[in-house]
């Protein structure tokens, strides 16, 4: 369990999961994207099954391979450690399971599969699990998993008073996220009315006559700006190189990129629309090289990770530790105020930028995270929300290219391409005035609710520790102990093994004859094309004494199957079954 339970009331047992559980993956079987979409393309939902994986359905597909309720489980990239999550959940109906999932049904009347769901939520996976960047549920941990039981009328009792008191919960809960994600939109819609200059269309009207310097004049200006800084910088490169300026050596300025507008709605009043090219000074780079997988301490110098630009804040502890001093290098650290652009990173990351606020450490931009500087720093803020609203993020994703679906890569020469709306200086100060002030009111209210959900799911987490510690419901003495459940469900097994084991042996080969083992019943039985007794059917499967009982259930599994897609036509003979695919 996710904490140490007191001891366990009387009539429980806790055993290893194998011991209460049927584990099906023999029922499993993975299929690509692509193949999936090729067996649908035309087909109706209605016509099509669920396909699920790890963390639940992942598409359709044409077919189905299971027809039983039952409880999946994360195999691998569930959140195992995060202890507010759901690893398992329920599935009814026909469906298919890829192989991210494990399969599990409890006995019919024995253990109650909504009882195992919530349990294997509550469970502290941490010391079952393998891996790093992925954690991994192997089927031999999955099987050692501490599992509670208790007598079947109370696995009853306790689901239904699960369900009562988690649904008020998880409508709470619910109902928190839908107004974090109407946040997000709010957000999304005060960005798109800044931008686009509805948000301050009043402010423009009363303050028409106030306004000293329209968007126009400010790029003019800024232009103006950015030409002198270019020839100041030439100048000192021709005296520090003892050489007098050549002839004519201004024309030799390098014209900023112009903005196409020709497909751009008309702006308001005052504004003006510019390239990002116009409006910086230059744009820096750092190197990429290895270093130490941890952020750095003390003096130590550092390389920004991609993740410490996201559309939050700068995080300057998602970084690493640079190891060699040739590559220490002051001019690349990142200062408070610098404006962070991630040039290359996930889809849904690329282009993302922050205004780095707190800056402790000797942190070195990469390759990938760029710093832009701009010649009027006043508009930084501007440039900031143009970025993250609609209209900056379809031109980031145009930009983006790359051959992996998952990173993105964005060149300086279409960055500096960028088009920008421009206001007057004072319309920008307002906009970014009643921005602060809106965003701060929607992070107050999300951290509201973020903390309120947290409550909601603490709340959960007692009340699931309570159920299996047998303190949700009173006991009743009358029920049937699960020790007694236990001895059915290994009775049953057992009789099932039997059953396996009492098909007549295989007749001794002679010598030099060889016997073709195939692995599906369908391709034994379209060999034989005739009738064919089930027994025999398995012996072609290679079905021995000793055949493992899981592949056994396989074949068991593949014959359900068949006969539930109605390919199968099944004849008794005395006290065999004859079996046959019909034809097609």
């Amino acid at each position: 369990m996710s904490e140490k339970l007191e001891a366990l009331p009387r009539g429980w047992f806790e055993v290893q999961l194998y011991e209460a559980i049927d584990i099906h993956d023999y029922e499993r079987q993975p299929v690509n994207n692509s193949e999936r979409n090729s067996r649908i393309e035309g087909k109706t939902t209605e016509s099509l099954y669920p396909y699920y994986g790890a963390t639940g359905q992942v598409g359709w597909i044409d077919d189905y391979l299971s027809n039983e309720d039952s409880v999946l489980l994360g195999e691998d990239g569930a959140p195992f450690l995060d202890p507010y999550k759901d690893k398992a959940y329920l599935v009814a109906g026909k469906y298919w399971v890829n192989n991210h999932a494990h399969i599990l049904r409890g006995h019919k009347n024995l253990v109650n599969n909504k009882f195992i769901c919530y349990q294997l939520n509550i469970l502290d996976y941490a010391d079952f699990v393998s891996g790093t960047t992925r954690l991994k549920l192997t089927k031999s941990a999955l099987e050692k998993l501490p599992f509670r039981i208790c007598p079947h009328r109370e696995q009853s009792r306790i689901v239904e008073k699960l369900e009562e008191l988690l649904s008020d919960l998880d409508n709470g809960v619910e109902e928190l996220k839908a107004a974090q994600t109407k946040l997000t939109q709010y957000r999304q819609s005060l960005l798109k009315s800044a931008v686009e200059g509805s948000l301050t269309e009043q402010w423009r009207e009363e303050n028409a006559v106030t306004i000293t310097e329209t968007g126009e004049q400010l790029l003019e200006r800024i232009l103006k700006e950015r030409r002198s800084r270019w020839e100041t910088q030439k100048l000192a490169e021709f005296k520090a190189k003892g050489q007098t300026p050549p002839k004519n050596w201004q024309d030799k300025y390098p014209e900023p990129v112009q903005p196409d507008t020709s497909e751009l709605p008309e702006l308001p009043e005052g504004w003006v629309w510019a390239s990002l090219d116009m409006l910086i000074s230059s744009i820096e780079a750092g190197k990429s090289f290895k270093c130490l997988e941890r952020h750095p301490v003390y003096d130590e110098y550092g390389v920004v990770k991609v993740s410490a630009v996201t559309w939050g804040e700068y995080d300057e502890l998602e970084s690493k530790t640079c190891t060699r001093k040739d590559y220490e290098n002051d001019s690349v650290l990142i200062k408070q105020g610098d404006f962070l652009f991630s040039r290359a990173n996930t889809t849904e990351l690329v282009g993302a930028c922050v205004i780095a606020e707190r800056v402790t450490k000797k942190i070195m931009l990469s390759d990938k995270i760029l710093r832009i500087n701009f010649i009027e720093d006043s508009i930084k803020y501007w440039l900031l929300q143009f970025l993250r609203s609609q209209w900056g993020r379809q031109q980031i994703e145009a930009a983006a290219s790359g051959n992996q679906a998952s990173m993105k890569n964005i060149s300086q020469g279409k960055l500096k391409g960028f088009t920008v709306p421009l206001p007057s200086k004072d319309e920008i100060y307002k906009v970014e005035g009643d921005l602060f002030s809106a965003f701060e009111n929607i992070q107050k209210s999300s951290a509201e609710a973020e903390i309120t959900q947290r409550t909601l799911l603490a709340q959960r987490k007692n009340i699931l520790k309570d159920a299996f510690a047998g303190k949700l419901v009173p006991q009743d003495p009358n029920d049937e102990p699960a020790s007694v459940l236990l001895e059915k469900i290994q009775a049953e097994r057992a009789e099932r093994a039997k059953l396996a084991k009492s098909k007549p042996k295989a007749a001794k080969k002679k010598a030099g004859s060889r016997v073709t083992i195939m692995d599906k019943l369908e391709n034994v039985l379209k060999n034989k094309d005739d009738w064919m007794d089930a027994q025999e059917a398995f012996k072609a499967c290679g079905v021995t004494d000793g055949t493992d009982t899981d592949r056994i259930e396989e074949l068991y599994a593949e014959l359900r199957r068949l006969d539930q897609a109605g390919r199968l036509e099944v004849e008794r003979h005395g006290n065999y079954d004859m079996i046959k695919l019909k034809g097609e």
